[in-house]
């Protein structure tokens, strides 16, 4: 008889357990290939290129049965953090690649349109996100850090023999590098030799001589889930274009760094503009995906009813994705928004655009503080002057007496001091009502001496229109004016915002917040 040694039991048990381990995932996978191949049609030709147990899918977009759901209360903001690493939807090649197989392909993409060099060739059938989720104890120690996405979409499918033959990039161009509301010009990609078609110039709309020859289109680009960022407009744009045509698009989502938060006034349809053509909320927790489900779904784009039925939409979504994870971006999404948080202040801040107060374009740190030459709103004074990414600042060879939200680095700053200004106030997160009040209220001495100078009425509000167009509605203004409280005014957002998630539902793809 043989003797069993206890290094040779170790052995044996830990090849059975590897056998068996092997064996479970084997019939896992195989359970999941059967399930995509039957992938379903959707009433409105929307699919969803993913059978993922983590998301929710809808097989069909008609309207659901409604379910009673539970509000949140005002503000209230949840995060988790999550031990699996994410994979979005340009890294899951095995899920469209086989929709591109000898089509021409034109791309709607930016500088954010990055993969993980982890899966930047084509060495494997299988992708690495399905190697990956094979193994949880490899998954924890492979982790791929959003820094190593570092391989542009374009390059990785010309790698995979993609026919791509055009590309068309949003506002700020295809680099990423032009400022806010300048025109961009069409080109040619030095490296590819790619025509760039612009959509942001002499049209935001794709034309018909740029979609001639092509059979898909493959929209990615990274948003920050608010409604006035008009990467969401181009999306539409794109969606009305190509089913105009009969063309397929897909969307490869990308999380929401803001997908925690529901909440603002409803867009009402008389404030639309290409800084809001939708009836939504400004903050809408969706991801761009989900958002695409819904323009179709809801037959929000200005095309004939039939055409609906002549394309089709497919949306890879983001695996392992949990909408309340923090999620830093790898890659600026546009020059004035440099790190998280100027994205986080973004939904808050913006509404500034449209008063005299400045966020801090032409400063080192855009939409990280407020300030203004004659209104104190800190004692930090920072210097507004011209730069590649703010070439018009407002305030431009002033000096502003500012307050800079938390994190922001105050070394970088002339005269500055940490205490006062990094520590004095919380930062604040989603849509902050009470700093808009609170600069609303600074100018009021500021108002009594201006207007019996020059008889002005208004000093704060300078562009009223624009303010309105990004609250979607003038009562956002006029509560401010009439001197209402932050939660009177969320009050009034309820009954909209009600209506909103529950219409929402049917499109979403990863677990709600609610």
């Amino acid at each position: 008889m043989k003797v069993l040694t206890s290094v040779t039991l170790s052995k044996v048990f830990r090849r059975l357990t590897s056998s068996a381990f092997i064996a479970v995932v084997s019939l896992a996978l195989i359970s999941l290939s059967l399930n995509g191949c039957a992938q379903q049609s959707l009433s409105t030709h929307v699919y969803t290129s993913d059978k993922d147990d983590n998301a929710k899918h809808s097989t069909s977009i008609e309207k659901q049965p409604r379910l009673t759901e539970k509000q949140p209360a005002p503000g209230t903001k949840q995060s988790v953090s999550s031990t699996k690493q994410i994979a979005v939807g340009a890294e899951r090649y095995s899920k469209y690649l086989h929709l591109l197989a000898g089509k021409r392909v034109s791309l709607v993409v930016n500088q954010s349109a990055l993969v993980s060099s982890h899966s930047a060739l084509p060495s494997s059938t299988v992708e690495p996100e399905e190697r990956e989720s094979s193994n949880s104890l490899a998954t924890q120690k492979n982790k791929i850090k959003t820094s190593q996405r570092n391989q542009h979409l374009l390059d990785a499918l010309l790698q995979r023999s993609v026919n791509v033959v055009s590309i068309m990039s949003p506002e700020h161009g295809f680099r990423g590098d032009k400022g806010a509301g300048e025109k961009v010009d069409s080109n040619i990609d030095a490296k590819t030799g790619l025509p760039i078609h612009s959509l942001y110039g002499a049209t935001k709309k794709p034309t018909p001589n740029m979609l001639d020859g092509i059979d898909v289109i493959v929209f990615d680009i990274q948003d920050v889930g608010v409604r006035f960022y008009t990467y969401l407009s181009t999306l539409h744009y794109v969606l009305e274009a190509a089913f105009a045509r009969d063309i397929d698009v897909i969307v490869l989502d990308r999380p929401n760094p803001n997908g925690r938060f529901v909440d603002g006034p409803v867009l009402q349809s008389e404030f639309s503009s290409f800084i809001g053509m939708h009836p939504i909320p400004v903050l809408h927790g969706m991801t761009l995906g989900e958002l695409a489900q819904m323009i179709v779904g809801e037959q929000w784009l200005d095309i004939y009813a039939s055409s609906y039925d002549n394309a089709k939409l497919t949306v890879v979504p983001v695996q392992d994705y949990q909408r309340t994870a923090h999620y830093s971006l790898p890659v600026a999404p546009s020059p004035n928004l440099p790190n998280d948080l100027s994205i986080r202040l973004y939904p808050t801040l913006c509404f500034f655009e449209g008063t005299d107060v400045s966020i801090g374009r032409g400063t080192d740190l855009p939409f990280q503080l407020i300030g203004h030459p004659f209104v104190e709103f800190g004692k930090t004074k920072i210097p507004v002057n011209a730069n590649s990414a703010a070439p018009h600042p407002k305030h431009e060879n002033t000096l502003l007496s500012a307050h800079v939200f938390s994190y922001a680095d105050p070394t970088l700053l002339e005269g500055s001091d940490s205490k006062q200004t990094t520590h004095k106030h919380s930062p604040i997160s989603g849509l902050d009502i009470t700093t808009l009040i609170d600069a609303y209220s600074r100018f009021s001495e500021y108002n009594k001496m201006i207007s019996a100078r020059d008889a002005s009425e208004e000093t704060f509000f300078t562009r009223p229109d624009f303010f309105d167009k990004l609250a979607g509605t003038d009562a956002l203004r006029f509560q401010i004016q009439a001197g209402k409280t932050p939660a009177e005014i969320r009050q009034s957002w309820q009954k909209d915002l009600n209506k909103f998630r529950e219409k929402r539902k049917a499109y979403l793809l990863y677990e709600d917040t609610d």
